[in-house]
């Protein structure tokens, strides 16, 4: 009866469910995890013969971890965008103004947008029996994934709906969705995984049955009460001269952070507003782009990232810089995942929030040409996503100044900060690419974050799933070649602090540090893979600048035609 008095998750499941783009996605989904299964098939498979436990245990965590952060990925593009998509398309009011109570609102989005991904996890059913027919998996092993999946799926949802009734924008909810769940899904991995290599099953089963079933209730019960409250009470309401926020009045209420644009660092990425005439030659879209435009939502969704991340890296600092400097590349791929997060937030609507808000007609038809708009589109989002990356990196100096073990290797300091600067130019230019292919920011924005996984995640995935499975159908030769799409290849690559190969260039010079790092061989000369990675990705932005370039263009040539 609740389920039919209730008209929101009706329409959402008839506008998901029906598009395209959900059986695409389906497609891509169940493809994605089939070639991994394929991939990792043991090679020695014989019809009617099982293999050992350790074989299948590997081809069942794979399968498992697979799956787990594609549904951390997937459900807050989902999710994050079901309340503050009603507050962009301006029928927000209207919802909260119909006879719905806040817990029938908040149960039809949470339903809608968790069901296709059930939809998800139940397709994936038949390629998890395959791994149960190689024999060493047990059918319960299989039914707690399951339960896990259920469960985190379910948490993950209703934390992104939470920041999606909190922010005013899709892109802020998404991020800050990404910045909760990702390390709680980290953690529920670490706990909940089934490791060949262990022995002590019992705990992890413990785990997902016992621990995680009412922890997430909890999580459940305060999330709802948190977002019914909002609902009934939405501080966000009104006209729509309200949508631009008044940062002195926000300032007043401010809890933690507060960014004030005359001080610096806060200058580099939020200069203070003009109030003269701009000089000649200036560009407006740069101007406005610095000055207006990230900041006409307030500075919630910037105040909330630099606080998590801050928080985030006071841990990690001590482990991986202090107490274990020999694993100070672990603290720089900290960074590099930032970037990930953050860069695609503030490129991936560059072009298509122009298109939402029915600004690029105007934006078209300007005496700018679009390479200067474009170009501007991108040193704006450039260099937001570069000062809010490098905030991070204030920890690192104070690591090499005052750890000897770091200062050992401190030609490293520089290495690392141009992998840093080189990933933020990456992450940058592939959302500004898929802002102008998409039609939609959301849709950009998944795109964006799709592409960073593959080219920064995948090579690095493949090779450490590879190096420890004796069958395989992938020489690790090839997958070699692909590690230089990866920062996180290139920062491991380099030597550690106290390492073997540290110690030995100290006595022997650099002929020591060429045999302790990855090597690859380009154009018949050997290079160290960091180095190989510095000098392959700026071309390679530079021709996605270009293709960015050519489909605005095509927008710009047809809003000239019109």
């Amino acid at each position: 009866m609740f389920f039919r008095e209730n008209p929101v998750p009706a329409r959402e499941l008839s506008v998901n469910l029906r598009s395209p783009r959900a059986f695409a996605l389906q497609f891509a989904f169940v493809s994605f995890l089939g070639a991994v299964v394929y991939f990792a098939w043991p090679k020695h498979v014989e019809a009617g013969r099982l293999v050992g436990t350790g074989a299948a245990q590997n081809l069942f965590n794979l399968f498992f971890l697979g799956q787990y952060f594609l549904l951390a990925i997937l459900a807050p593009t989902f999710a994050a965008g079901s309340i503050t998509g009603e507050k962009e398309r301006k029928t927000y009011e209207l919802l909260l103004a119909s006879p719905l109570k806040p817990s029938m609102i908040l149960f039809g989005k949470l339903f809608s947008s968790m069901a296709y991904i059930i939809v998800l996890i139940l397709s994936s059913l038949p390629l998890m029996i395959l791994c149960y027919l190689l024999g060493g998996i047990a059918l319960s092993e299989i039914a707690r994934a399951y339960i896990v999946f259920f469960f985190s799926a379910v948490t993950f949802g209703l934390l992104s709906l939470a920041c999606s009734s909190y922010f005013s924008r899709t892109s802020s909810a998404l991020l800050v969705s990404y910045l909760v769940i990702l390390p709680l899904a980290l953690v529920c991995v670490a706990l909940t995984r089934t490791d060949p290599a262990a022995e002590d099953t019992v705990t992890r089963d413990f785990i997902s049955i016992a621990i995680l079933p009412p922890w997430c209730l909890a999580i459940w019960t305060i999330v709802t009460a948190l977002v019914t409250r909002r609902l009934l009470r939405p501080p966000d309401v009104g006209s729509e001269g309200k949508d631009v926020v008044d940062e002195e009045e926000e300032m007043k209420f401010a809890i933690g952070v507060v960014i004030d644009r005359d001080l610096f660092p806060d200058k580099l990425f939020a200069p203070a507003k003009r109030n003269d005439l701009m000089p000649d030659g200036t560009n407006p879209v740069l101007d406005k782009e610095l000055r207006s435009e990230i900041f006409s939502q307030g500075t919630l969704m910037l105040r909330v990232v630099i606080q998590v991340s801050m928080l985030l890296s006071i841990p990690l600092m001590a482990v991986f810089l202090f107490w274990k400097p020999d694993q100070a590349s672990n603290y720089i791929a900290y960074i590099i995942i930032f970037n990930m997060l953050v860069g695609p937030v503030f490129s991936a609507g560059s072009v298509t929030g122009e298109r939402e808000r029915k600004t690029l007609p105007l934006l078209l038809t300007t005496l700018l040409g679009p390479g200067r708009i474009v170009w501007a589109k991108l040193i704006a989002a450039l260099r937001v996503s570069t000062v809010l990356t490098f905030l991070l990196t204030e920890q690192l100096f104070l690591a090499y100044i005052f750890v000897p073990q770091l200062q050992a290797v401190f030609w490293r300091l520089a290495v690392d900060l141009l992998i840093i600067a080189v990933s933020c130019l990456a992450t940058t230019s592939i959302g500004l690419l898929c802002s102008a292919l998409a039609r939609k920011t959301s849709v950009a924005m998944i795109t964006t974050y799709l592409s960073i996984l593959v080219l920064f995640v995948g090579p690095v995935g493949a090779k450490m799933y590879f190096q420890r499975t004796i069958d395989s159908r992938i020489e690790e030769d090839r997958i070699e070649v692909f590690s230089v799409l990866s920062p996180f290849a290139a920062v491991f690559s380099l030597p550690e602090a106290n390492s073997d190969e540290t110690r030995a260039s100290a006595g022997t010079g650099d002929h020591a540090v060429k045999a302790s790092s990855s090597w690859m061989i380009v154009g018949g000369v050997s290079l160290p893979l960091w180095s190989v990675f510095l000098l392959f990705y700026p071309p390679f932005c530079a021709v996605l600048y270009g293709l960015t370039y050519l489909a605005f263009r095509r927008r710009w040539w047809r809003a000239g035609i019109e």
